[in-house]
């Protein structure tokens, strides 16, 4: 584990599954805690499996065990390298070191040999049903199943049916090898269930060498009793599957992990099947697996994310025995919480309007010196030019405006950010009655840090200098879907008609200096706007910010309300 992983203060009360491995230790069931993160490399992690990612390594660090991350390449036909390569890297970036690097095809000898056992204790038989006759004779919850005419073949006849399959001498789906358990259980995973099938497809990493491949039930547990794992953490949906995790390891008679399950996490406004994200991906309704809007850890981290603020988030939501739905605000604040403390605060005005002081010397140019971060002492201050000729934001003017509105109007008053006191006096509009121009004067008495004018204002606006500020991109990303649960789709529809159409806007930002020398991956504070992050599109003298998070908007919030006059 890394230096950064350590850095959240521990939890004051344990949960549930803390409490079950305190038992098992106290009970002398295991030695130690030795846990694994074990995903299939189909697809990019996203925030849900960053919860299984903290909780997993979370409980070896915080029990003095070790973690290992192991890959469950058991599906040939939709895993490819580029998988195993991004999830290791939003392993690491996440701030978390495996103790070992594992792959289930790692043990595709063992597990072959493990099943030849079954098949000689006549626990495991060769089956011809076609896939579709195999679903009917399963039953369903209330009926049960029936035995394949298959099931009470000699072990010898099954052992050698078998090895003929890993030889390859049938098709693909002419057999599969089942585990013999019971037809009639009320568990439909132990009614017989698949153990092998013959797919002749090239594997990332043996190659041709395999044509029949270990479903996941068979691989998992067993690849977690080679391992010498301890507690196997799964999300909910496997609970049903213990029973078989069991069976599988008592039938062997081999080293039996523990599995613990709990509930997976679900994010509002947002899917989280590993399917439907490709489908984003491959339809293109998305720019890759790293969209910023993707919930991908990869996307995620484009977007501006950092490792402690989905760490800490994960913490926050904690483990829980129930599936639950959370609000994606809580993702959002967690990062806007971080990035409060440590992102650096620069301006930039998105949706300019000029400001001209009149009584500005001429081609004067003052430097500002203006607070890097007040939560943040040590980031020191940075000198802002300042001139007769400013941008401030279109919304932070009105001609006429309510009581509350405690901006830039026409007749008031209002501190520019690190400068000075301004009035304004009049402005200037184009043939359509459009303010174009706001015409100020200063107060030179009334400047940053050496104000002693005595002068009240309630206001205090950004700005930047027309004559020394920067163009960027900036990329305004909202959420992908427009609403909460886009997996609920009404009849006739797919969650694809949920996608949000203003997910995204770009539009040109003016910025202080000081922005100039951003590179790739810093994240700043537009002051008063929300914070934002340099993306990797960057290249020099072109930047491109993405957008990570609004600010809260208390004015906003009060217009929307009606309460402004």
């Amino acid at each position: 584990m890394t230096e950064q992983a350590e850095t959240e203060s521990p939890r004051p009360r344990k949960h549930f599954i803390e409490n079950a491995i305190d038992e098992d230790l106290q009970a002398g069931k295991f030695e130690a805690v030795h846990t694994r993160f074990p995903p299939e490399p189909n697809g990019y992690l996203h925030i849900g499996h960053a919860k299984s990612i903290c909780l997993n390594f979370g409980l070896a660090k915080n029990y003095g065990g070790t973690c290992n991350l192991r890959f469950d390449d058991t599906n040939p036909s939709k895993e490819e390298t580029e998988y195993v390569e991004s999830i290791q890297e939003d392993v690491r970036w996440l701030g978390f070191q495996w103790d070992e690097l594992h792959y289930a095809s790692d043990y595709f000898e063992q597990l072959y040999e493990w099943a030849e056992r079954l098949i000689e204790k006549s626990k495991a038989y060769v089956c011809e049903l076609s896939a579709e006759q195999t679903r009917e004779y399963r039953g369903t919850l209330t009926e049960p199943g029936k035995n394949s005419p298959y099931r009470d073949r000699d072990p010898k006849e099954n052992l050698d049916l078998f090895r003929r399959m890993k030889a390859g001498e049938f098709p693909d789906g002419s057999k599969t090898l089942r585990a013999k358990i019971d037809m009639a259980s009320p568990n439909l995973n132990l009614r017989d269930p698949v153990m092998y099938r013959i797919m002749k497809a090239h594997h990332h990493r043996t190659g041709d060498r395999w044509c029949i491949y270990p479903m996941y039930d068979w691989a998992h547990g067993q690849s977690d009793s080679i391992e010498g794992i301890s507690f196997s953490i799964c999300t909910l949906e496997f609970e049903n599957h213990r029973p078989l995790y069991d069976w599988y390891c008592d039938s062997l008679e081999i080293h039996h992990p523990r599995q613990i399950e709990f509930a997976r996490l679900n994010l509002t406004y947002t899917v989280m099947s590993k399917r439907k994200l490709l489908q984003l991906v491959k339809e293109k309704h998305v720019g890759g697996w790293d969209d910023p809007r993707m919930p991908t850890i990869s996307g995620l981290r484009r977007r501006g994310y950092t490792p402690e603020s989905i760490r800490n988030f994960c913490a926050d939501v904690g483990v829980a025995k129930f599936n639950s739905t959370i609000d994606v605000v809580r993702l959002e604040n967690s990062i806007r919480e971080h990035l409060n403390r440590v992102a650096p605060r620069r301006m930039a005005v998105m949706d300019p309007i000029k400001l001209t002081i009149t009584n500005w010397p001429k081609d004067k140019v003052e430097m500002c010196s203006v607070i890097n971060n007040p939560e943040d002492e040590s980031a020191g201050k940075r000198e802002v030019p300042f001139s007769g000729h400013l941008l401030i934001q279109q919304e932070d003017f009105r001609e006429e405006a309510p009581r509350k509105f405690f901006r830039l109007k026409k007749g008031g008053a209002v501190r520019l950010r690190g400068a000075f006191i301004i009035d304004c006096h009049d402005v200037v509009k184009d043939d359509d009655g459009n303010v174009i121009e706001i015409l100020c004067t200063y107060d030179p008495e009334t400047r940053s840090g050496q104000d002693q004018s005595g002068r009240k204002v309630k206001g205090t606006i950004h700005w930047v200098s027309a004559d020394h500020a920067s163009e960027v991109e900036v990329r305004d990303y909202d959420r992908l879907f427009g609403v909460e649960n886009p997996d609920a789709a009404e009849q006739g529809k797919t969650f694809l008609d949920y996608l949000n159409p203003d997910s995204l806007t770009v539009r040109t930002a003016f910025v202080e200096p000081a922005l100039a020398e951003a590179q790739i991956g810093d994240r700043v504070q537009f002051e008063r706007v929300g914070y934002f992050v340099v993306d990797s599109d960057s290249k020099p003298g072109s930047l491109v910010m993405n957008r990570i998070v609004g600010l809260r908007d208390t004015w906003g919030k009060m217009e929307a309300k009606g309460k402004a006059n």
